[in-house]
């Protein structure tokens, strides 16, 4: 199969027009009332106001597939590509949902990421790939290219890799061209699409190194995962990565492995605990990955760094914290300064800014992130969303530290390594996918 990058394909070449019967023959509109025309080769939608997402949808299906087209589009107008879609009376009366290659014209640039339209929302935005956010093109024809293979989904935008998805909820459904629901200002506006190509049959991946790659499949590694050096701390069974901190074993109670999740049971306040945990490997600079579930008022939090020097009771270390914490339900949200005891701050030093829609409240999963780089900066991702960066070797830390509970500890901050600790604050926590790669040579 090609390489990504568009040419106008030979008829014997397995590529598919699907406009070449115009749009009555394969295509059928779903959602919203904006007007699709086929004006030439090109597919023209152009946005109503006081009306629904609309979709132009293929009437067949299609599981495994490559497809490539070019797309213009209006400034301030969002539009996006619908793969592996479906429209079900009994999902949202019949609301288009599915995987969607976004189109973005905004600031922000997310064109080429995967949105999951009317369901899970953001898989992988393009924060976690700058390099592809840049090769948007406005005011110009910009070409796209997709590979859905199995879980696997890829896409390129202008040439440039942009997304690497493994993703298995949905295996087959409809492509479908979006024209997005639009306020008053943005009726008229347009976008355009041609060369809509598609192939089906002799289907091979594309040889292409994508900088990130986000599994969504609860505590796997792909190969694409482990040729980044990505290692899985928990495999949803054993737990023999990790030992309870201060403690030779793994808790005898107090955690359990359950339904491929690493959990931390609730205790009552002054009631026996099992004690946070800690791999039993040591990292320096490195990159850390992992979903969390809460329970209703929820505490914990991610240490790293950790290095059970300090004097701390059996079961607890002081270190750098990413914070746990249900932040609608539980005190400490209002303590501290400045917010930096909430959800992902550096706890009791550095707050985290965060964006409401980019937050899982109790009883869903959020996506936790941790860079820890040799050059003392370290950042903190919430569910693909960066939300504080830090340098350790800065002023600004040196002073939060001054006003912290960390106040008068030694070297607090200044470790060249440590452990990641899983902490037991007396809630209820599950973890799972637990990753971490090396960024520092090491093995």
């Amino acid at each position: 199969m090609a390489m990504p990058g568009f040419a106008q394909p030979a008829a014997d070449s397995g590529w598919v027009d699907l406009t070449a019967g115009g749009l009555e023959q394969g295509w059928r509109q779903l959602g919203g009332a904006a007007e699709y025309v086929l004006d030439g080769d090109t597919i023209v939608g152009t946005a109503v106001i006081e009306t629904p997402n609309s979709f132009l949808a293929t009437t067949e299906e299609y599981g495994d597939f490559a497809l490539q087209l070019e797309f213009k589009v209006d400034e301030g107008l969002n539009a996006g590509i619908q793969i592996r879609s479906h429209s079900d009376p009994d999902y949202w009366n019949g609301i288009v949902h599915g995987y969607q290659v976004e189109i973005d014209p905004s600031e922000r640039a997310w064109s080429g990421g995967i949105y999951d339209e009317a369901r899970r929302g953001w898989l992988f935005p393009l924060t976690l790939n700058p390099a592809a956010s840049q090769a948007f093109r406005q005011g110009d024809w910009n070409h796209v290219y997709v590979e859905a293979i199995g879980s696997e989904i890829r896409t390129w935008l202008n040439d440039v890799p942009a997304t690497y998805l493994i993703d298995e909820m949905t295996p087959s459904g409809f492509i479908a061209l979006q024209v997005h629901s639009v306020g008053p200002e943005q009726g008229g506006l347009e976008v355009r699409y041609r060369n809509v190509l598609l192939r089906t049959e002799d289907l091979t991946p594309s040889g292409r190194s994508f900088p990130y790659v986000v599994d969504t499949r609860p505590n796997e590694l792909s190969q694409a995962e482990a040729a980044l050096g990505w290692e899985l701390l928990f495999d949803g069974e054993s737990t023999d990565a990790w030992r309870g901190a201060h403690r030779q074993e793994f808790p005898a109670t107090g955690w359990e492995v359950r339904d491929g999740e690493l959990t931390v049971l609730a205790s009552e306040p002054d009631g026996p605990r099992g004690g946070g945990i800690v791999t039993r490997e040591t990292f320096s600079a490195f990159e850390l990955q992992l979903e969390f579930r809460m329970t209703e008022g929820a505490n914990s939090g991610i240490k790293y760094l950790v290095t059970e020097g300090y004097d701390s009771a059996p079961g607890t270390a002081i270190a750098f914290e990413y914070q746990i914490l249900d932040d609608m339900r539980h005190a400490d949200a209002e303590a501290g300064r400045d917010g930096n005891r909430t959800l992902a701050s550096l706890y009791d030093l550095l707050p985290a800014t965060k964006t409401g829609r980019f937050v899982h409240g109790p009883g869903r999963y959020n996506h936790a992130r941790i860079v820890v780089r040799a050059d003392g900066t370290v950042e903190h991702w919430l569910n693909h969303q960066l939300v504080l960066a830090f340098d350790r070797n800065s002023a600004e830390l040196d002073e939060a530290i001054a006003l912290s509970k960390f106040a008068g500890r030694d070297g607090f901050g200044k470790w060249p390594g440590g452990r990641i600790l899983l902490q037991d604050h007396g809630d209820e926590v599950a973890f799972r996918s637990i990753k971490v790669r090396r960024l520092d040579g090491s093995e």
